[in-house]
């Protein structure tokens, strides 16, 4: 199986999900900025790593890892506190894109309108998008948007390179044919997903940039958590958020509180359940909705080799992280952009930055699983 990446010559285009890097070597870990003696960090409770059961050295060791393969911000979180964070080349307050961690808000936001009332997961597409009516896309569902079994088109130029210079991304991604039927065939489609931009548009009645920063962004405090916009005024759900480390990790919070933060429900359980619990498909054992999983069994990576049923040519099994549990989930994006949770230690890490170049190591689903694994104390 190939890494979550696409080819070396779309790394430019900034929009797959997060690489697996699996080199452990160790680099002198850099001097730690001066530590905050405020209670709170961003809002965030502050707690010793000593206090939070997790081992300073390999905390300092999975930062050194992450600033020497070009990081901006790493974090690691437990329990709801900050055990500690670092900046590099950034202010951590400053938003920076997270690509495809985007997906795993859009699957939120899904979750969302489903507990609202406003749709249900095996809604048809059709429902919200008229066209689709009488064609082989009748028959595609929310729920196979959210796990990439669509069977919609996909091929790296229409998902890497027209559908990213559409001056409409959802009119294009909506415009596509059917390649397979529902369920049949998984692909990482960019397109597909985007088409959950105008199910959320009119299944709420509302633009998803507004919907994201009322809904999820407000209610959760990701204060610098943004979508960007395409030139037609729609939200790029596919790949378009702008975050910080400290913001994206209340997502994580949210996950772990099952669909519930300090009191409040925004998502139900069962969906959290069915998003990051277990996976959605029969093609893929590492893929929820939207979000990566570390189960066993059948894998798939974003640029895997198929035949004309849609079937990867070179089947793989295996796991993610073998060494990390196997209930550890992440929202990843291009170029090692990991938000990575464990919900049996409840423990967070962060990594943001910039992408790989073609031939560089990108960190990845790995490299978060080896600081877990490391800091821990279980």
């Amino acid at each position: 199986m190939r890494l979550p990446r696409p080819p070396a010559v779309l790394l430019t285009l900034l929009l797959t999900a997060g690489s697996a890097s699996t080199s452990a070597s160790a680099v002198p870990a850099p001097a730690a900025p001066a530590r905050d003696r405020a209670a709170s960090v961003e809002g965030w409770p502050v707690g010793t790593p000593a206090a939070l059961g997790l081992r300073g050295g390999a905390l300092e060791r999975g930062a050194a890892r992450a600033r020497r393969l070009g990081s901006t911000c790493f974090a690691v979180l437990r329990d709801g506190r900050l055990a500690r964070d670092w900046n590099w080349q950034l202010d951590r307050e400053v938003p920076r894109e997270v690509f495809s961690i985007t997906k795993s808000v859009t699957s939120t936001l899904v979750g969302i309108a489903v507990r609202d009332g406003d749709l249900r997961l095996d809604d048809p597409v059709s429902t919200y998008v008229p066209q689709w009516r009488g064609t082989p896309s009748a028959t595609v569902t929310v729920r196979h948007l959210l796990s990439n079994d669509s069977g919609r088109f996909w091929s790296l130029e229409s998902d890497y390179v027209d559908l990213v210079g559409a001056r409409d991304r959802t009119r294009y991604a909506v415009g596509l044919p059917q390649q397979h039927a529902p369920g049949t065939a998984w692909a990482y489609n960019n397109a597909a997903i985007q088409v959950l931009e105008q199910v959320l548009r009119r299944a709420t009645g509302t633009p998803v940039a507004t919907y994201a920063r009322t809904r999820l962004f407000e209610p959760l405090g990701m204060t610098r958590s943004r979508f960007t916009t395409d030139p037609a005024g729609n939200a790029a759900v596919f790949y378009g958020v702008q975050t910080t480390c400290l913001d994206v990790a209340r997502l994580g919070r949210l996950f772990l509180g099952k669909g519930e933060v300090d009191g409040r429900r925004l998502v139900d359980r069962s969906f959290v359940a069915q998003a990051v619990g277990r996976p959605s498909t029969v093609h893929n054992a590492a893929y929820g909705y939207l979000w990566w999983l570390n189960r066993p069994g059948r894998l798939r990576g974003a640029t895997d080799t198929v035949d004309a049923q849609g079937q990867p040519v070179r089947p793989v099994t295996g796991q993610l992280a073998p060494s990390a549990p196997q209930r550890v989930y992440a929202a990843l994006g291009l170029g090692g952009q990991v938000l990575l949770v464990d919900p049996t230690s409840r423990t967070i890490v962060v990594r943001l930055g910039a992408p790989a170049q073609p031939g560089e190591e990108a960190y990845g689903f790995v490299d978060a699983a080896r600081v877990l694994v490391e800091a821990v104390r279980r």
